[in-house]
């Protein structure tokens, strides 16, 4: 059940202590005997609290100098973009890192003074800086975020120079020498005054809001949206994105409403999220309620998270779109009215992301690649052009130039709200009505998610089930059709099982953060049949389990 106090607006007893929160990032002191407060690069980077000891000083110290190690390993001698949201840990993160960047040697690209930086703009920069180039000349990057995480947290995340989230090697080295680090108390961690740092032939400032806006329109087709005369509205939820939206309407000349250019560390004008907590989280109905309230004054409408890796969808004839509804909507439009990209483009997708878009994919013929959950497994495709659309059932996902070149290979919340404004002006239908003739067309799917607590030596046993590991035959009353362990797309294993029959399926994978695993279902038939999809998944779940 919700909390009781879902969807209202944040007490202030539920606001954060920003002072306190940075105080306690520069005087507490990691255990690095203790696993929670050790490095841990989840699918997106470093995240904690530096008020439980999981994301302090020493912590982006060590991450910092892990990566420079890394970059001389590898011979990466170009210039890292350093990017930040708006969460409070994300300013003194950045300078820290700055620290430690500029003592290596390190050619620091950096957005002007008080400007925040989206994740897509980061890896758009590195991109445009790496295209023609090879080997040395290479350019990587850093964000500072923990995405639409509370208020309290702070994170970080590694793009190596294809732009994208960084793969589980890179990730794991990382990882293990940042936590060396900290148990050898720093020693080896090179750093330098930020205000030395700052002022040094090390660092310099990059128009990133620049670069990105100007390039938008090789994505999205502005002049369509501007001659259709829609009224559109943007919720930037006091993210890094704040300065951009005024910026796009400006250069495209939209009808653009920015409903709040807010920004505070305690995220005060949010409201609660499903759990009590605060979130800027733009697929949450109890988090978007703000713009909810406003969806008749707009055709259509949408927001993005702390950092702008993912999307929220607010349309006039169904409110705010489920992810699942409106990637299955973006796919099927992409592959319409994108004549620019190859015939071969294929269509990437998570294993726990709906099923809709498979059947997307088999109408129009397109080629499908389905993956691990993670967007990192999309950013190859997305490089070389070969995935016209990534996307993953949390709202992320990112999609080509209209000429079929690269665009960001990392989740790029803003160019994937826009492509909403897109899709009405051309179809006449927001995206809410567009879902609606799709599944009269192809099956309504009906999905759900549930949790269970394991214990660590448990996740460890489901993330290495193999599809020969689980013994189902049958499943909800149909016959089991498939029982993976291994992504169809590119054989990587899944962390996880799932398991497929012609009305249905339903993925377990634990958590990385929580002693918990997820279950995800969906089911082409009715509710009912949903509910004893996640029933028998969670016996069978529960039964795997019970031999570790």
């Amino acid at each position: 059940m919700p909390h009781p106090l879902a969807g209202q607006p944040a007490p202030p007893d539920v606001l954060i202590d920003a002072e306190a929160l940075r105080e306690a990032y520069f005087s507490r002191q990691p255990d690095p005997a203790c696993a929670e407060q050790q490095v841990s690069f989840g699918t997106s980077g470093h995240r904690g609290s530096s008020l439980d000891g999981s994301f302090n000083e020493w912590h982006v110290l060590a991450i910092t100098q892990a990566i420079c190690d890394r970059r001389r390993q590898l011979d990466i001698a170009g210039p890292l973009f350093l990017g930040a949201d708006t969460h409070a840990l994300s300013r003194p993160a950045t300078l820290t890192a700055l620290e430690v960047l500029a003592a290596n040697g390190v050619q620091v690209m950096l957005a002007p003074a008080g400007q925040f930086t989206p994740t897509p703009a980061v890896s758009l920069a590195i991109l445009d800086y790496n295209r023609g180039r090879e080997g040395w000349a290479r350019a990587d990057g850093i964000v500072m975020t923990p995405s639409h995480n509370p208020p309290r947290d702070g994170g970080f995340k590694y793009n190596p120079p294809h732009g994208g989230p960084a793969d589980g090697d890179i990730t794991t080295a990382i990882q293990a020498a940042a936590n060396g680090y900290l148990r050898q108390g720093l020693k080896g961690v090179l750093r330098q005054d930020a205000e030395r740092a700052l002022a040094s032939s090390n660092c310099h400032e990059h128009d990133f809001l620049g670069s990105y806006v100007a390039g938008l329109e090789q994505v999205i087709d502005f002049e369509l949206i501007r001659s259709a005369g829609l009224r559109l509205g943007v919720d930037p939820l006091g993210g890094a994105g704040v300065a951009y939206w005024p910026a796009i309407a400006e250069r495209y000349r939209l009808p653009l409403t920015v409903v709040s250019r807010e920004v505070d560390p305690r995220f005060a004008f949010m409201t609660l999220d499903r759990d009590g907590k605060i979130r800027m989280d733009p697929s949450s109905p109890w988090a978007m309620r703000r713009l909810t309230q406003l969806r008749d004054r707009f055709d259509v409408a949408f927001a993005c998270d702390t950092d702008h890796d993912r999307h929220g969808i607010v349309a006039r004839s169904t409110g705010l779109m489920p992810p699942n509804h409106y990637l299955s909507v973006a796919a099927d439009y992409l592959l319409r009215h994108r004549p620019g990209w190859r015939a071969e483009t294929a269509i990437g997708k998570t294993v726990v992301t709906t099923a809709l878009i498979d059947r997307v994919a088999r109408r129009l013929g397109c080629p499908l690649f389905e993956v691990p959950v993670g967007f990192k497994w999309f950013a190859p495709g997305l490089l070389d052009g070969s995935l016209g659309l990534g996307c993953e059932e949390s709202a992320g996902a990112s999609l080509l130039r209209r000429d079929g070149r690269v665009w960001t290979t990392d989740k790029d919340g803003i160019a994937s709200a826009l492509l909403a404004a897109e899709i009405t002006a051309r179809t006449g239908a927001d995206p809410g009505r567009y879902y609606e003739a799709l599944t009269a067309d192809l099956g309504t799917p009906y999905a759900d998610r549930v949790e269970g607590t394991a214990t660590r030596e448990q996740k460890a046993r489901l993330a290495g089930l193999a599809g020969t590991d689980l013994k189902a035959e049958e499943l909800a009353g149909e016959p089991v059709t498939a029982v993976l362990g291994q992504a169809p797309g590119n054989g990587a294993a899944l962390g996880g099982i799932k398991v497929c029959t012609a009305g249905g399926w339903f993925a377990a994978r634990p958590s990385g953060t929580e002693d918990i695993y997820k279950i995800y279902a969906e089911s082409f038939r009715d509710e009912a049949h949903l509910q004893r999809l996640l029933l028998q998944a969670r016996s069978l779940v529960d039964e795997a389990l019970a031999a570790a």
